[in-house]
């Protein structure tokens, strides 16, 4: 009795350990590929906790390994670090102290969950057959992404199951929500200069107008969706910056567009980009200008996978009760943790941090984005035990 006490004092006061580093670090936030400061608290936290082999793969990133009591497989554990351009105009009193940078997609809380698991899984290392790695990630907010240069590192290489959480803004605290399959989409991009003959604007007749084809292109770009996909498929294009022109009464050059293209399926992922330069350069040709097309291949989707997702349900569901789970449908965002599933099946999953009451209902990317902080003990109590439930596959 006296040792299952101690277990839980000892859990509850990492919970507010929790906390604190989240607020640490909420305070102190880092942009993607420059979390020097960011990586150092971890590296020193994970030290003190002794039993942890810690190493650098990256100059912001770090990886502590935990062995059990006996060889077995190895379960990845991951938490993304960096911050994002953004000025905070949150109230809450450990607002960013960094001018234009701000935690507002919650990798803070990622961070602080993380260093809790560690903690607790330290102490509970004689339980667990194998071996868990925490992976602190950077720069999970700018291409080309952290994950991807770990994966290049050889940080996955000897991990049989990865597994990521996400606090989300979207989702009621109280609820972890449950994917099976896509999670997130293929989050690619384009670039376009359409190229005319400029002018004056009162003689049209003499110019070739890169604004009026660019108002085409964009128009006719929603056609791929709407009649070149199939009704079961999903595909977002958006046009998302056009820039062009100098004055009212003159016709420009040229125009610059940058656009967005969302999918689930590889196949609808290859055809977007053939049929957005097939629009374009019809388009053109068709007005005798012409063209420089950029197609930019960003995140993958995050495909769960089924055996390592119904670890983590049954988990949830042992441990927190069904009525805590919320089986979602896949959104649109992209994520970088797609590049370790290239080499070990997972699971992403949604822990939910929304509270309209407290004023936690803000998008991700917002100046006031916030989380209700009982998802971190959410996010806590799920990740310390789910290595017993997925090694002992």
């Amino acid at each position: 009795m006296s040792k299952t006490v101690s277990k839980t004092n000892f859990v509850y006061e990492v919970k507010k350990e929790v906390v604190k580093w989240r607020r640490y670090l909420h305070e102190n936030p880092e942009l993607s590929f420059e979390e020097f400061n960011t990586s150092q608290f971890v590296y020193d936290t994970l030290a003190s906790f002794g039993d942890l082999e810690l190493e650098r793969p990256t100059k912001t990133s770090v990886v502590a390994t935990l062995k059990g009591n006996k060889p077995g497989k190895v379960l990845g554990l991951r938490a993304d670090m960096d911050a994002l351009p953004i000025e905070e105009t949150s109230d809450v009193p450990f607002k960013s102290k960094k001018p234009g940078v701000m935690h507002a997609c919650g990798h803070d809380a990622h961070t602080a969950i993380l260093l809790g698991a560690a903690k607790i899984l330290t102490q509970r290392k004689d339980e667990i057959s194998g071996e868990v790695k925490f992976v602190f990630q950077h720069a999970e907010e700018l291409l080309p992404g952290g994950a991807k240069e770990l994966v290049e590192k050889g940080v996955i290489d000897h991990i049989d199951y990865m597994v990521g959480l996400h606090v989300m803004s979207t989702l009621e605290s109280g609820k972890i929500g449950i994917v099976y399959g896509p999670f997130t989409s293929n989050t690619d991009e384009f670039e376009l200069k359409v190229i005319g003959k400029g002018g004056h604007s009162s003689q049209p007749d003499l110019s070739i107008d890169p604004v009026a084809i660019s108002a085409q292109i964009i128009t006719n770009l929603q056609h791929i969706v709407a009649r070149n996909l199939e009704p079961a498929e999903k595909l977002v294009i958006s046009t998302t910056m056009i820039n062009g022109g100098t004055a009212s009464n003159i016709i420009p050059e040229t125009v610059s567009l940058v656009g967005s293209v969302r999918s689930y399926s590889q196949d609808v992922r290859e055809n977007a980009a053939h049929l957005i330069e097939r629009i374009v350069k019809g388009i053109t040709e068709a007005h005798g200008a012409d063209y420089n097309f950029t197609y930019h291949y960003g995140y993958s989707s995050v495909i769960n996978d089924q055996q390592v997702t119904k670890c983590v349900e049954e988990t949830v569901a042992e441990k927190f009760g069904e009525n805590y789970i919320e089986y979602g449908e896949p959104f649109m965002g992209g994520e970088d943790f797609s590049a370790y599933l290239t080499k070990a099946p997972g699971c992403f999953v949604a822990i939910g941090a929304k509270n309209e009451q407290q004023g936690f209902d803000y998008p991700h990317h917002h100046p006031k984005f916030g989380i209700d902080e009982n998802s971190l003990e959410d996010g806590l109590r799920l990740l310390i035990n789910l290595p017993n439930k997925i090694l002992s596959q």
